[in-house]
């Protein structure tokens, strides 16, 4: 496997990266960054978690010139929550560079987004319907714009904005650089990529499966703020034989060894900053038994393969579901059974579901009153219709109005779509024949059902229980 330095990233980016604790490529950006660094288009079909926020971003931010303040890349997204995702990450990546992307969404208020891009950003992430907006008010301009990303095209498709995206793609310079990334590839997204993309690189990863049927796997949804509280409560209530804490950087591996060190647990660091002596010892000390609870990195536990390991605790989300399924195989080892448990922040709930979708696997509360993942927000796709029209109740077969409902969860939840139909027909006490054009989606599923039961379906069948989880129904509309 490559180093990020290796892929030809510049100095900025490398120390960036370091801050946040990114040690080795994942197999998308070892693959997609030297393409985009040369100038290539490229296609990239991968599940989200993979890393590819980071594949298309890196080359991105390597690519703006931060004292230019005119709009140089955009990257277009389905839905608001992703939008805000990709920001924080852009962010990140561009700190030492001094690139501030700018998020442009639906649901917030549209002057402090016009505010923002009057000050210049270089970079622009935004949902489809608020770019439109915003460049028919000419407070978005992309006459500058040479970089363009279609993040997750197939559920911009399944939401109907696939005409608004061709329209952007038209008022961009046509030598611009297009990076387009979709779970899947349906003949739509490919149609759209043979019209825009130019000889574009197709790069298609798959993400590691777990295998480990010996480990019982649990997620916390905890604040930033509490998460050394709950750490150490975590801790007094497992009681492990013996436990490793993954974090992402050093200095958290550091910090937090200090925190349960003051709190009298018998406790060690472990990251590549220490010396080869120290590493040794702390080593020898786990691998003995006679340490009870480990605080490392991921590259510095690469040595470790003990068998009386009983607890895995991912202190920091997973990087990528890769690195989730390597991390968790520490424990449950030589027939023994092992428990895994990730703290989750309130906005990491996507990155969870990324996991569990792309590793194959379920990963459960750890204690009872685990929040349910909202239904994504997502805007109303627009239409060349009358202005008295209603884009979300449309005729359907001439026999009455529909109406599109979003439904939380989707393939990533386990849902299919016989039992999203009956949970909608018996909880709403409709005939299944009534709902139509049942589309499951990666993180949330769309249905329509009769204009008429709009209210009823939304108040009878939000919060039923399928497959484990519950629903949460509400008109597609922003």
């Amino acid at each position: 496997m490559a180093t990020f330095a290796e892929l030809g990233l510049s100095e900025p980016l490398l120390d960036a990266l370091r801050a946040v604790g990114y040690e080795s490529p994942s197999p998308i950006q070892e693959q997609t960054i030297p393409a985009l660094l040369e100038g290539r288009d490229v296609i990239g079909q991968a599940q989200t978690g993979t890393g590819k926020t980071a594949a298309f971003g890196l080359p991105m931010i390597q690519f703006v010139d931060p004292d230019d303040q005119d709009v140089q890349a955009l990257v277009l997204t389905p839905t608001r929550e992703l939008c805000i995702q990709v920001t924080q990450a852009l962010r990140a990546y561009g700190a030492g560079k001094g690139v501030n992307p700018v998020a442009v969404f639906g649901g917030a208020p549209i002057r402090t987004q016009q505010a923002q891009l009057k000050e210049g950003g270089q970079i622009v992430v935004g949902t489809v319907g608020r770019v439109l907006d915003l460049i028919s008010r000419h407070s978005l301009m992309l006459h500058s714009c040479r970089y363009l990303v279609l993040d997750e095209a197939d559920e911009m498709l399944a939401l109907g904005f696939l005409e608004d995206v061709e329209k952007i793609l038209s008022l961009t310079p046509g030598g611009r650089q297009t990076a387009l990334f979709s779970a899947t590839m349906p003949p739509e997204i490919r149609a759209l990529a043979d019209r825009h993309l130019y000889d574009p690189e197709t790069i298609k990863v798959k993400s590691a499966t777990l295998t480990i049927d010996t480990v019982e796997q649990f997620f916390v949804e905890v604040g930033a703020r509490d998460k050394n509280d709950m750490l150490a409560r975590v801790l007094e209530s497992e009681r492990p034989d013996q436990a490793i804490v993954f974090v992402r950087t050093k200095i958290r591996c550091d910090q937090l060894y200090r925190t349960l060190r003051d709190r009298g647990m018998n406790v060690k660091a472990l990251h590549g900053d220490m010396s080869q002596g120290s590493r040794d010892g702390v080593m020898l000390s786990f691998k003995s038994g006679r340490l009870p609870i480990l605080v490392a990195t991921d590259v510095a536990a690469r040595g470790l393969d003990i068998s009386s390991v009983t607890h895995v605790i991912n202190f920091d989300v997973p990087t990528s579901p890769d690195v989730y399924v390597h991390r968790i195989g520490r424990t449950g080892r030589v027939g023994r059974w092992g428990r895994a448990i990730m703290f989750v922040e309130p906005r990491q709930k996507r990155e969870l579901e990324a996991i569990e979708k792309n590793a194959n696997t379920t990963i459960a509360p750890w204690s009872e009153g685990a929040k349910t993942a909202p239904v994504p927000v997502v805007e109303r796709p627009r239409r060349h219709s009358k202005p008295h029209d209603d884009p979300a109740a449309a005729p359907v077969n001439g026999d009455g109005a529909y109406v599109k409902l979003i439904a939380s969860g989707g393939r990533a939840a386990g849902l299919v779509e016989a039992d999203l139909i009956h949970a909608v027909a018996s909880g709403a006490g409709l005939d299944g024949e009534a709902i139509r054009n049942v589309r499951l989606l990666e993180h949330f599923a769309l249905l329509e059902v009769p204009a008429a039961d709009v209210q009823r379906v939304t108040g009878s069948v939000s919060g039923t229980e399928v497959s484990g989880h519950t629903l949460r129904l509400e008109p597609a509309r922003s």
